[in-house]
Protein backbone atom coordinates (compact mmCIF):
# COMPACT_ATOMS: atom_id res chain seq x y z
CA UNK A 1 0.00 0.00 0.00
CA UNK A 2 1.26 3.51 -0.77
CA UNK A 3 0.16 7.03 0.23
CA UNK A 4 1.45 10.21 -1.39
CA UNK A 5 0.66 13.88 -1.91
CA UNK A 6 0.99 15.97 -5.05
CA UNK A 7 1.95 18.91 -2.80
CA UNK A 8 5.00 17.48 -1.02
CA UNK A 9 7.30 14.49 -1.37
CA UNK A 10 8.28 11.85 1.17
CA UNK A 11 10.35 13.71 3.84
CA UNK A 12 9.71 16.95 1.89
CA UNK A 13 8.57 20.30 3.22
CA UNK A 14 4.81 20.79 3.58
CA UNK A 15 3.71 24.03 1.84
CA UNK A 16 2.57 26.83 4.18
CA UNK A 17 -0.98 26.79 2.78
CA UNK A 18 -1.55 23.51 4.66
CA UNK A 19 -0.38 24.99 7.99
CA UNK A 20 -1.37 27.58 10.59
CA UNK A 21 0.72 30.11 8.63
CA UNK A 22 -1.66 29.72 5.69
CA UNK A 23 -5.37 28.90 5.36
CA UNK A 24 -4.79 25.57 7.19
CA UNK A 25 -6.33 23.57 4.34
CA UNK A 26 -5.87 19.80 4.32
CA UNK A 27 -3.38 18.70 1.63
CA UNK A 28 -4.30 16.46 -1.30
CA UNK A 29 -3.59 12.79 -0.60
CA UNK A 30 -3.62 9.79 -2.93
CA UNK A 31 -3.28 6.09 -2.18
CA UNK A 32 -3.06 2.81 -4.03
CA UNK A 33 -2.42 -0.87 -3.44
CA UNK A 34 -5.20 -1.32 -0.85
CA UNK A 35 -5.41 -5.05 -0.03
CA UNK A 36 -8.44 -6.90 -1.50
CA UNK A 37 -9.49 -8.00 2.01
CA UNK A 38 -9.95 -4.36 3.12
CA UNK A 39 -13.45 -3.11 3.91
CA UNK A 40 -12.55 0.45 5.01
CA UNK A 41 -9.64 2.83 5.57
CA UNK A 42 -8.50 4.99 8.48
CA UNK A 43 -6.15 7.98 8.44
CA UNK A 44 -4.22 9.44 11.36
CA UNK A 45 -1.98 12.50 11.01
CA UNK A 46 0.35 13.23 13.91
CA UNK A 47 3.59 14.93 14.93
CA UNK A 48 5.92 12.96 17.25
CA UNK A 49 8.26 15.94 17.68
CA UNK A 50 6.09 18.11 19.95
CA UNK A 51 6.82 20.55 21.35
CA UNK A 52 10.53 20.67 20.40
CA UNK A 53 12.18 18.17 18.00
CA UNK A 54 15.35 18.36 20.12
CA UNK A 55 13.39 17.32 23.24
CA UNK A 56 10.06 15.75 22.17
CA UNK A 57 7.61 15.20 25.00
CA UNK A 58 4.49 14.03 23.16
CA UNK A 59 2.90 13.14 19.85
CA UNK A 60 0.46 15.87 18.76
CA UNK A 61 -2.54 14.55 16.79
CA UNK A 62 -3.64 16.66 13.80
CA UNK A 63 -6.38 14.61 12.10
CA UNK A 64 -8.31 11.40 12.82
CA UNK A 65 -10.53 9.79 10.15
CA UNK A 66 -12.07 6.32 9.87
CA UNK A 67 -14.55 4.39 7.73
CA UNK A 68 -13.12 6.06 4.62
CA UNK A 69 -14.70 4.27 1.63
CA UNK A 70 -12.59 1.92 -0.48
CA UNK A 71 -13.84 3.62 -3.65
CA UNK A 72 -11.92 6.75 -2.61
CA UNK A 73 -8.39 6.63 -4.02
CA UNK A 74 -7.45 9.69 -2.01
CA UNK A 75 -8.66 12.98 -0.60
CA UNK A 76 -8.70 16.22 -2.57
CA UNK A 77 -7.13 19.40 -1.22
CA UNK A 78 -9.48 20.83 1.41
CA UNK A 79 -11.33 17.50 1.78
CA UNK A 80 -11.59 18.08 5.53
CA UNK A 81 -14.55 20.35 4.67
CA UNK A 82 -16.38 17.72 2.56
CA UNK A 83 -15.37 14.15 3.40
CA UNK A 84 -16.64 11.27 1.25
CA UNK A 85 -19.48 9.37 2.97
CA UNK A 86 -19.53 7.31 5.16
CA UNK A 87 -16.25 8.76 6.55
CA UNK A 88 -16.36 9.54 10.25
CA UNK A 89 -14.10 11.91 12.19
CA UNK A 90 -12.31 11.64 15.48
CA UNK A 91 -10.94 14.47 17.60
CA UNK A 92 -7.48 15.95 17.26
CA UNK A 93 -5.38 17.39 20.08
CA UNK A 94 -7.13 20.75 19.70
CA UNK A 95 -10.17 18.81 21.02
CA UNK A 96 -12.10 19.26 17.76
CA UNK A 97 -12.83 17.29 14.62
CA UNK A 98 -11.30 18.19 11.29
CA UNK A 99 -7.82 18.86 10.03
CA UNK A 100 -5.45 21.02 12.04
CA UNK A 101 -2.31 21.71 10.07
CA UNK A 102 1.30 21.95 11.20
CA UNK A 103 1.98 24.78 13.64
CA UNK A 104 5.25 23.89 15.38
CA UNK A 105 6.28 26.19 18.23
CA UNK A 106 10.01 25.61 17.62
CA UNK A 107 12.17 23.82 15.03
CA UNK A 108 11.37 21.60 12.06
CA UNK A 109 8.81 18.92 12.91
CA UNK A 110 7.86 15.71 11.12
CA UNK A 111 4.21 15.05 10.24
CA UNK A 112 3.16 11.44 9.71
CA UNK A 113 0.17 10.75 7.44
CA UNK A 114 -0.65 7.12 8.37
CA UNK A 115 -3.18 5.21 6.28
CA UNK A 116 -4.58 1.91 7.54
CA UNK A 117 -6.58 -0.68 5.59
CA UNK A 118 -9.07 -2.49 7.83
CA UNK A 119 -10.90 -5.77 7.28
CA UNK A 120 -14.10 -4.23 8.70
CA UNK A 121 -16.22 -1.09 8.82
CA UNK A 122 -15.89 0.27 12.35
CA UNK A 123 -19.03 1.14 14.32
CA UNK A 124 -19.74 4.78 15.17
CA UNK A 125 -17.10 5.51 17.81
CA UNK A 126 -18.60 8.94 18.65
CA UNK A 127 -15.64 11.18 17.75
CA UNK A 128 -12.83 8.99 19.07
CA UNK A 129 -9.37 10.14 20.06
CA UNK A 130 -6.40 8.62 18.23
CA UNK A 131 -5.97 6.15 21.12
CA UNK A 132 -9.65 5.13 20.96
CA UNK A 133 -9.42 4.58 17.20
CA UNK A 134 -6.20 2.55 17.48
CA UNK A 135 -7.88 0.35 20.10
CA UNK A 136 -10.94 -0.19 17.86
CA UNK A 137 -8.64 -1.07 14.93
CA UNK A 138 -6.74 -3.77 16.88
CA UNK A 139 -6.82 -7.08 15.01
CA UNK A 140 -8.37 -5.47 11.91
CA UNK A 141 -5.35 -3.87 10.16
CA UNK A 142 -4.59 -5.67 6.87
CA UNK A 143 -2.36 -2.99 5.33
CA UNK A 144 -0.56 0.22 6.24
CA UNK A 145 1.21 3.08 4.44
CA UNK A 146 2.93 6.22 5.65
CA UNK A 147 3.86 9.59 4.19
CA UNK A 148 6.10 11.94 6.19
CA UNK A 149 6.28 15.67 5.55
CA UNK A 150 8.17 18.32 7.50
CA UNK A 151 7.46 21.90 8.48
CA UNK A 152 9.18 24.76 10.29
CA UNK A 153 7.51 28.12 10.84
CA UNK A 154 8.84 30.98 8.75
CA UNK A 155 10.44 28.60 6.22
CA UNK A 156 8.15 29.23 3.26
Amino acid sequence: MQISSSSFSQQGSIPAKYTCEGPDTSPPLAWSGVPPSAKSLALIVDDPDAPDPKAPKMTWVHWVLYDLPLQASGLAEGASRALPPPTKEGVNDWKRTGYGGPCPPIGRHRYFFKLYALDTMLPDLAKPSKADLLKAMEGHVVGQAELVGTYQKGQR
